[in-house]
């Protein structure tokens, strides 16, 4: 039923409607960029005179020599093995990350250079109670992390903070 709705849609005044479309003004096409090669003696003279060979030109051609020298080294097409995972690169994760908070699985191994996001959250909390203790050294040795990285963790990031306004400060503060 709703396919013979459609066809009428369709086909309704179609003359009319196709008429109306073919006399709409067309834009005018913007005029093509003149080009040296034309349909004229001239452009064809051009064209032969290009793909003619100039003796002076062959001539030194042939007097260039190039050398050249392979300096990369050659690279050995047997297939890399792989060594285990040692110990010594996965330091083990100290936490017990709840399957559900901050939308993160379980995770027990984290490779060195790697920080997972609880102990991110508990570095920087560390950092911003006692920062005289935890100092950016500190950070990076405890969780095995380039100091660079750890300075510019401690510099640009920081937890959320929660400020407690006490009810007679908030007063004060409306009434100025």
């Amino acid at each position: 039923m709703g396919s013979v709705v459609t066809r009428t849609m369709r086909s309704f005044n179609v003359e009319n409607r196709v008429e109306r479309e073919i006399s709409k003004h067309k834009r005018r096409i913007a005029p093509r960029h003149p080009t040296k090669v034309s349909g004229t003696a001239e452009g064809t003279l051009e064209v032969v005179e290009i793909n003619q060979k100039s003796d002076p030109l062959v001539s030194m051609l042939k007097n260039v020599y190039v050398e050249s020298k392979d300096l990369r080294p050659q690279v050995d097409s047997r297939p890399v093995k792989t060594e285990p995972e040692t110990e010594s690169q996965h330091r083990l994760l100290e936490f017990n990350v709840p399957s559900d908070i901050y939308s993160y699985t379980k995770v027990t191994k984290v490779p060195k250079g790697k920080i997972a996001l609880v102990e991110v959250l508990t570095a920087l909390n560390n950092h911003k109670t006692k920062p005289e203790i935890w100092t950016p050294e500190k950070l990076a040795q405890e969780y095995s992390l380039d100091l660079k990285d750890v300075n510019s963790l401690t510099e640009y990031f920081s937890c959320f903070n929660l400020l407690i306004v006490p009810k007679k400060v908030a007063k004060m503060v409306a009434d100025s």
